[in-house]
């Protein structure tokens, strides 16, 4: 799966937890540009980015995300099978 194929997959996994259909993540988002984006959001992002692409996150992995392009960085990277 190619980088952008990842991101629009993921802005899609975006939009359906935020519920809204607006949203159009980039590298440099953080949960400061998505207001509903609280700790219970986050979780709930995690565990949909998990199912909607089977892989998973260690909260080690999690806690190092300072942004979306960081995030779907590692999710390449577990998608093409070289781990976080």
């Amino acid at each position: 799966m190619a980088s952008t194929e990842i991101m629009e997959k993921l802005n899609g996994v975006f939009c359906d937890v935020f519920d809204d259909d607006g949203i159009k993540i980039h590298a440099a988002m953080t949960a400061r540009d998505i207001t509903e984006w609280d700790s219970l959001n986050h979780i709930n992002l995690v565990v949909a980015v998990e199912r909607a692409f089977g892989v998973k996150f260690t909260t080690k992995e999690i806690m190092t995300y300072e942004n979306v392009g960081q995030f779907a960085d590692s999710l390449e990277r577990k998608i093409k099978g070289e781990g976080s």
